[in-house]
Parts: C-alpha cells; sequence; structure tokens
C-alpha cells in the first residue's frame, strides 16, 4: 500500500481507533483526559446521571467542550440494572474513567475488583486531586488547592505580591487529565502485551509535582530566587510581558544571548545600551528600558517589526483573536464545530489524523440506543432499552 493510500485510508479514524473507553460522567480533569483520547479515535461511552448533579461551573452543553466526541448514556449507577450494563459494557470495553473521591464507586458495586472480575484485561482509571490514600485523600479540593500543597503555586506571581491562580490549567489539566490519559495509555499497551489489567491512580498533586521537576532540580541547585526575581517567572526583563501606546501587550522572551542581542537590534539599540543581559543588579533598570521602548508604539506596529524574527517575541492575544492569527490558521489550530470555535485535536498524526470533532451532546433515547448497539449489538441493545427509557430526564 503506497504512503498516500494509507493516509486516505486511515484519515478521520485517528491512533486510538478500535481502543474502547467508558467514562463515568465527572467534572474537570477526569473529562478532560476522555476527551484527549476520544480526540484521538477513541471510542468514549459517557454514562450520565439521570439528573444532572450541581458540580462544576454550569455552562449550556454546546459550549462544554470537554464533553465532545461522546456517545451518551443516562443510567441511575445506584439501581441493580444500571450496575448490570456498567458492568456488561465494561467486559467489552479497554478501559474505564472515573473521577469520584475514593470508595464511592466501591460502595455503588462499579470499583476496581467487581470491573476486573468482568473484564481482568481492563484498565480502571482513578482521577482524583488528593489521590487514592493519604491524610486528605476524602478531603474536599479543586486545582488550587492541589497546586498550593505541592509548592508549585508558590513560584507563580510578582515579587510585590502573593502567589497568582494559573487558572486551572496547571493542576486539572496539565497535572491531572494529562496524567490520566498518559497512564491510560501506559497501561492499555501494558495489558495487551501481558493479558492483566490494572488500577491507574491519577492524582493531580503527583502530576503537578510530576510537571514542576526541572523547577525543583533547579530549587535544589539553589538556582530558584524568591518569586517573581527569576529568569523563567517574570523577573528577568528579556522574559516578560510588556504593555504597548494602545493599551494591549506583547511578550518577549529571548533567553539565548545572541537572541536577546537581536531584539536590541532590531529596536535600535546595542544590548549593553538596553542593558547587559545576565547583570541581575541592573535588571530593574533594564526593564524599566523596554517598558519605555515598548509603550512608545501599538501593539500592531511591534508586531510589523519583530515577529518571526529571531527575537523571540509574540502579541498578547485576546481569546477571540488567536483563532484569526495567520499562523494558527495556516495550522488549523482552531475547528468551528457546531457555530463554536475550538481548539483542534492535538497533536497532528501524518498518517492516522483524526475527524472533527463532534459537538457534545446529551443523552438521548435514539442516542443511547445507537451507542448500545454499537457496543453491545442489536440483541444486548434490545435487551437494555426498557432500563435507558426509564433513566431518561
Amino acid at each position: 500500500m503506497s504512503s498516500s493510500s494509507a493516509f486516505t485510508e486511515n484519515r478521520g479514524r485517528g491512533p486510538l481507533h478500535g481502543v474502547r473507553l467508558i467514562e463515568l460522567a465527572g467534572i474537570g480533569p477526569a473529562p478532560f483526559a476522555a476527551m484527549l483520547l476520544a480526540d484521538l479515535g477513541a471510542t468514549v461511552i459517557r454514562i450520565d446521571r439521570p439528573v444532572p448533579a450541581q458540580l462544576g461551573i454550569e455552562r449550556p452543553l454546546k459550549f462544554n467542550l470537554l464533553l465532545r466526541n461522546r456517545q451518551n448514556l443516562a443510567i441511575d449507577l445506584k439501581s441493580e440494572a444500571g450496575r448490570a450494563l456498567v458492568l456488561e459494557l465494561v467486559e467489552r470495553a479497554d478501559g474505564l474513567i472515573e473521577g469520584f473521591r475514593p470508595g464511592v464507586t466501591e460502595r455503588l458495586g462499579l470499583g476496581p475488583d467487581p470491573c476486573l472480575a468482568r473484564n481482568p484485561r481492563l484498565v480502571y482509571g482513578r482521577m482524583t486531586g488528593w489521590g487514592q490514600d493519604g491524610p486528605l485523600a476524602q478531603a474536599a479540593g479543586h486545582d488550587l488547592n492541589y497546586i498550593a500543597m505541592t509548592g508549585v503555586l508558590s513560584w507563580i506571581g510578582r515579587p510585590d505580591q502573593g502567589p497568582v491562580p494559573p487558572l486551572n490549567l496547571l493542576g486539572d489539566f496539565g497535572g491531572g487529565g494529562l496524567y490520566l490519559a498518559l497512564g491510560m495509555l501506559a497501561a492499555i499497551l501494558e495489558s495487551r502485551a501481558s493479558g492483566r489489567g490494572q488500577v491507574v491512580d491519577a492524582a493531580i498533586v503527583d502530576g503537578t509535582a510530576s510537571l514542576a521537576t526541572s523547577t525543583f532540580g533547579m530549587h535544589a541547585a539553589g538556582l530558584v530566587g524568591p518569586r517573581g526575581t527569576n529568569i523563567l517567572d517574570g523577573g528577568a526583563p528579556f522574559y516578560d510581558v510588556y504593555r504597548c501606546k494602545d493599551g494591549k501587550y506583547i511578550c518577549v522572551a529571548p533567553i539565548e544571548p545572541r537572541f536577546y542581542a537581536e531584539l536590541c537590534r532590531l529596536l535600535g539599540h546595542s544590548a549593553d545600551a538596553i542593558g547587559p543581559q545576565q547583570d541581575r543588579q541592573a535588571w530593574g533598570a533594564t526593564k524599566e528600558r523596554l517598558r519605555q521602548i515598548f509603550e512608545s508604539r501599538t501593539r500592531d506596529e511591534w508586531c510589523a517589526l519583530l515577529e518571526g524574527t529571531d527575537a523571540c517575541f509574540s502579541p498578547v492575544l485576546e481569546p477571540g483573536e488567536a483563532a484569526a492569527h495567520a499562523h494558527l490558521k495556516a495550522r488549523q489550530t482552531f475547528v468551528e464545530v457546531d457555530g463554536v470555535v475550538q481548539p483542534a485535536p492535538a497533536p497532528r498524526f501524518s498518517r492516522s489524523v483524526p475527524r472533527t470533532p463532534r459537538p457534545p451532546e446529551a443523552p438521548s433515547g435514539h442516542g443511547s440506543l445507537d451507542a448500545l448497539r454499537d457496543w453491545l449489538g442489536e440483541e444486548g441493545a434490545d435487551k437494555w432499552s426498557g432500563q435507558l427509557a426509564q433513566a431518561q430526564p
């Protein structure tokens, strides 16, 4: 088969085509992990509550993008029939994802032991903030609590301010969902070799600490000073964000001496005139000179001069501007689905290209039956159709 015909044959399937996952509905990092895997071609069936729980930040379904690319069922997991249906799905799954507090699925009769008894090859993914054990395992919390506990939050912010919450990207999605997705893939690969499943305990505190491995190494070496005084936290004048004449912002990040020299040259000054790069005692004065320079022109004027050069320059775009940027348009970093502009699946694959995402869907009679037919066949779908009808909100 030629490479071009192979590309055509696999386009729209994604590299995880054929992998089947069950997601017990939750919020934040667990749905994000399921979205990542579904974006890459895995078949993910999401088990929702018949009556939605008041969890997380409410929004219209079409804008809850973490729920894209799913099949959906509404099942009462507290009912005997609901548990039986999930266990029947487990028999045909490669993995299961849940994001409850430790012990919840055990009390529902859907913990690792009964699931692995039904399918010994199953990978059972558990997403929590604190982990499955430890003194805080049963405590409530959110992203900010978890990254604070790891020490990572203490590094983020300006020297004259307290630590600054970095959205929930670092804990929920970086240290949480990404690590769960990685753990699921690693365990599924191992299961296919060994024939044995296992539990993946993905804790946001563990993943966040792991993300910061490099910084912890520099801290141990005595190379990390107080918050906001270091090269990568905005302390260095050559790695920071600056306000422009029009009130918009740009950022520069020429860490390497040759790139710093190029920035200075394009600004019409020598590096010594703006400020010696490695002289930390001069950083305050250097930052003030750069502040004055960047406030002399608009953001677009700086883009015309610096964008695409080796000055390590970028405009700070608003979310509504990002999709229209020429580079992101060329790469199709954003796509529009059901009238909603959203990030495309990532990363990119040369042959097994994922399809355009499907919008989030609510559980419905027709859609649920289609999902069951896909997993259990016509006979299995007919067997459970009455149970689904009773569970529809």
